[in-house]
């Protein structure tokens, strides 16, 4: 609807702009629900805009439009209001037409075509496979999830990835912590690294490396600490000490290094698989890091970037001349040992999800990767890929608190609240709601307690609550040995004419304008916000009517529209990934 208010009001403009009344028509005109229906259904601050332009009141701007409205069958009454808004007034069949077209869409009602099947790859969450999803990862993982879904009902071709960081010096330091771990198990005394992973879960990795391989990894901690440089306790610096250790892990070792890495790799990536499983967050394809760099796409685009001439060499370093394209300074590829750095990594992994075909490419990332998008845009225009293309949105901490206490979280300390704990106390729903109804940029409080309430001023209860509301009318309907009968019900929509009805039937006539904004701006948090405010406005209709009433043509006509009501919360429910309860 508010489509068709704005090609009305796009129809006066031209008309005024050919009698030369208007100079220019705005590119953007803006239609707003009307929150008190005295005033109307939809509300455009159009002649506002204008007044600068037409250097005249806005109000006399508004009457030259509203003179100006092509007629049409869903608008009742047109009005000029307060300094110049212009206010519409919906028909009986405008509203009418909302719940038809719920009824017949059903859980199609909000989608629609506007992404045209562009191809866009989302990336998002991406952890490290070295412990266990902490409540930080579960924001990442339900806003990613959430934005694919918008995406897809607007007619996306979403394509789900995790780049899965299974190389490099986390995963070095994952795998002696196990090992350290392990030796501890054969009686050792081991001294562990101030830097090292210390949760529970390395002890339990380590338990099923002794069990299924007994002392085949066995050494002397005199071996393994002897001539290293100190640790943090005695003075040193911890990154050095740890990297020493790694060395010094990987001499004694030899190839059965190997073997431990991988089995570290394997055992949290299967459990990170599992767990967001549970939290219905489901990817096309886990990415492989240690697979991608062993491959030939890593020295082709240092090619692309050589011929481009885009590289040069500076103490033994290669440099990537970033500064050419935006960023603040240059960027080392490879390092004057010789080794690559992970910017060099992850440009060529970007630049390969543009080669496989994708229009847009989706980054989630974390607040302190605010500097990255500069370099990587830089890199992504150097390759001849139009850096708009790449689209990153920073996803800010999470501080989580018990009883108005925060929790601490240190995945090396061990000491973290992982998502599978929040799950188990607070549930999938609170959890996916919670983490997607503030925007991203905003640093998140998690609630605990206020996530567990069953009451109103719990946001997720509140909206399912309303859902489990109207499953009740439908019980209570079977009871009476009644049922709906949904033509009668369509054919006498003009019965509903109450202001809680009215109010109902704009804010469902929202929906589909809401979906296309929530997935164009990636704000799942539109999404949450609406449904909140359809919950409102179901409740206090249902605490002021009656729906199961003797009149057989209103009843129908109510019952219909709470049926639309249920559809419209469901298909909302479903992009949360939410739970849609008949009783609570």
């Amino acid at each position: 609807m508010k489509q068709h208010i704005e090609h009305l009001i796009h129809m006066a403009l031209t008309q005024l702009l050919e009698s030369g009344e208007l100079l220019a028509i705005p590119a953007f005109v803006q239609i707003d629900p009307v929150k008190d229906k005295q005033h109307g259904d939809f509300s455009s601050n159009i002649a506002m805009v204008l007044a600068k332009q037409l250097q005249k009141k806005p109000r006399d701007i508004a009457e030259s439009i509203i003179q100006h409205l092509p007629a049409s069958p869903y608008v009742k009454k047109v009005e000029a209001a307060g300094p110049g808004f212009i206010n519409f007034f919906l028909t009986a069949e405008a509203l009418g037409d909302v719940i038809k077209t719920i009824v017949t869409q059903k859980e199609n009602y909000g989608r629609c075509k506007i992404g045209r099947n562009k191809r866009v790859l989302l990336e998002f969450l991406s952890s490290n496979p070295t412990g266990p999803l902490h409540v930080g990862h579960g924001r990442h993982a339900a806003f990613g999830a959430v934005i694919c879904n918008l995406l897809d009902t607007v007619g996306f071709d979403v394509y789900r990835e995790y780049y899965l960081n299974d190389a490099g010096r986390q995963v070095d330091i994952l795998a002696v912590s196990i090992w350290l771990r392990y030796l501890s198990l054969l009686d050792e005394k081991i001294d562990f690294p101030a830097n090292a992973y210390r949760g529970d879960y390395i002890i339990d990795i380590a338990k099923i490396l002794h069990e299924q391989h007994g002392t085949f990894f066995y050494a002397g901690a005199a071996q393994i600490f002897q001539d290293l440089p100190p640790d943090e306790a005695q003075g040193g610096d911890k990154e050095i000490y740890i990297d020493a250790v790694i060395t010094r892990a990987k001499q004694i070792l030899g190839e059965r290094y190997q073997l431990i890495f991988d089995m570290g790799v394997e055992s949290i990536t299967a459990d990170m698989q599992n767990d967001l499983s549970e939290f219905s967050v489901i990817y096309d394809n886990w990415f492989s890091e240690k697979d991608f760099v062993s491959s030939e796409a890593v020295k082709q685009f240092l090619q692309r970037l050589e011929q481009g001439g885009h590289t040069y060499t500076r103490d033994h370093a290669l440099w990537f001349r970033a500064t050419d394209f935006g960023d603040e300074k240059d960027r080392v590829l490879i390092r004057s040992n010789g080794s690559h750095t992970y910017f060099l990594n992850d440009a060529a992994y970007h630049l390969n999800k543009f080669d496989r075909g994708f229009d847009l490419a989706i980054d989630i990332f974390g607040a302190d990767h605010h500097g990255y998008l500069a370099r990587m845009k830089a890199a992504m225009q150097a390759c001849g890929i139009n850096p708009e293309r790449l689209i990153n949105l920073l996803v800010q901490f999470v501080s989580l608190y018990r009883g108005g206490v925060p929790v601490s979280m240190s995945t090396r300390g061990g000491s973290f609240v992982t998502l599978r704990e929040l799950r188990d106390e607070v549930g999938n729903d609170a959890a996916r709601y919670f983490y997607v109804m503030r925007k991203c940029e905003q640093p998140m409080d998690f609630d605990l307690e206020l996530a567990k309430a069953q009451s109103n001023e719990n946001p997720v209860y509140y909206v399912q609550y309303a859902y489990a509301r109207i499953a009740s009318v439908f019980k209570q309907l079977a009871e009476r040995n009644l049922s709906l009968d949904e033509a009668e019900g369509l054919a006498h929509i003009d019965l509903l004419t109450e202001n809680h009805e009215r109010v109902l039937l704009n804010t469902m006539a929202r929906y589909p304008d809401m979906i296309v904004n929530a997935a164009l701006n990636y704000e799942p948090h539109q999404l949450t916000n609406y449904l909140r405010d359809l919950a409102a406005d179901f409740h206090a209709y249902y605490n002021s009517h009656q729906f199961i009433v003797d009149d057989q043509a209103l009843r129908n006509a109510r019952l219909v529209l709470v049926m639309a009501v249920r559809q419209t919360l469901l298909n909302g429910f479903n992009l949360l990934g939410i739970h849609a309860p008949d009783s609570m």
